[in-house]
């Protein structure tokens, strides 16, 4: 079940469809988007609403796709990481001297 939850992004009021347990996501999202929205806004390069939130969204879709990037290559250096480290124990345990 959703619920209605008003949001405010540059001085406009806007009522979502939110089930309960996304709701304080998708009000923490508001918040980030007003204010990218506004310090764009306040750079004066960009005029009207429309392409302010343009710019917000693509801003925020770069550092999206930047983080998935860099997650992406911590999880391909973990996992190198890990073969290296158990080639190293494989050769380690060849060389272990034999007990008596």
């Amino acid at each position: 079940m959703s619920n209605t939850v008003v949001i405010r992004i540059l001085d406009k009021e806007y009522q979502i469809n939110c089930p309960p347990e996304e709701q304080d996501a998708l009000i923490h999202s508001s918040l980030e988007l007003d204010r990218r929205m506004r310090e764009i806004r306040k750079s004066g390069n960009v005029i009207g609403l429309e392409r302010i939130a343009v710019m917000a969204a693509l801003n925020l879709t770069y550092d999206l796709l930047r983080a998935e990037s860099k997650a992406t290559s911590s999880d391909s250096l973990s996992q190198e990481i890990q073969r290296v480290d158990a080639k190293l124990d494989s050769a380690l345990d060849k060389f272990q001297p034999l007990r008596r």
